[in-house]
């Protein structure tokens, strides 16, 4: 069950929109489209949030009802902390999901972009004692830095809030038990290829377990080299990944601009 928050209007937010604003749109609107050509989704379920530039407490998030594939730069919405739509929408939005995210947001200034996804392989690591193994090259990107937090149910309350956030600390990425995957990004690209190569860790230990063989991993020192390595001193991940992605996304369906 979800607490939506209804719209105040028939029409589109009319206020004037920054060019950082737009841009954002457009950005996060791409997430959604690759989420669900990824088969990531999870039908109407699973959110995406951005922080709007220059506007606190303010975020951008997908209208509740719509596929992921029919997410568009205009019909997001923009919402408080509390997932009050600000100005006028033609959709709802589920107030009660975006909880997650206002306490990550809130929590972390840095988040520009949080995340949360249902992805299947997500969920099967996260159900596993050890959690991610550093049993792969992609799952070393976040050896010592995935942050881990158990189940508590699906109402997601302030305290709950004040555990997640306390679990995450400043990690980039979480397994939520039984539950999903989360990722923290500086901007909408970092969290997209954040979690794009979190999911692709997990599905490669899944695959590594079905053989029923035990795994070889790599000693701890080589693992925190490597994960050094990859992390490249702190750079914001997906400046070179997006514009390859959004030309992938132009290519099969520019709607997403719109």
């Amino acid at each position: 069950m979800s607490f939506t928050h209804r719209p105040t209007g028939a029409s589109a937010e009319t206020a004037p929109r920054s060019a950082a604003e737009q841009l954002l749109r457009v950005d996060l609107a791409a997430a959604y489209r690759l989420i669900a050509l990824n088969g990531w989704d999870d039908l109407i379920y699973t959110h995406v949030s951005a922080a709007v530039p220059g506007e606190p407490d303010r975020f951008l998030i997908n209208p509740f009802g719509l596929a992921f594939d029919e997410v568009r730069a205009s019909n997001l919405v923009k919402i408080d902390t509390q997932g009050r739509i600000v100005g006028e929408s033609e959709h709802p939005v589920n107030a009660t999901g975006f909880a997650l995210h206002a306490a990550v947001h809130l929590a972390r200034p840095d988040a520009v972009c949080v995340m949360h996804l249902h992805n299947t392989a997500g969920i099967a690591v996260s159900i596993q004692r050890d959690g991610l193994l550093p049993a792969s090259q992609h799952a070393l990107r976040f050896y010592g830095e995935l942050a881990s937090h158990d189940y508590e149910g699906l109402a997601f309350t302030p305290a709950e809030g004040a555990r997640l956030t306390a679990s995450l600390g400043a990690n980039s990425a979480m397994l939520l038990r039984n539950h999903g995957t989360l990722t923290a990004g500086r901007t909408v690209a970092e969290a997209y290829v954040l979690m794009a190569t979190l999911i692709k860790a997990c599905e490669i230990q899944l695959q590594a377990q079905a053989g029923g063989v035990p795994l070889v991993l790599p000693p701890p020192e080589v693992a925190a080299r490597t994960a050094e390595q990859l992390r490249d001193g702190g750079a914001i991940e997906g400046e070179l990944e997006w514009p390859a992605l959004l030309r992938k996304l132009d290519r099969l369906d520019a709607s997403y601009r719109e």
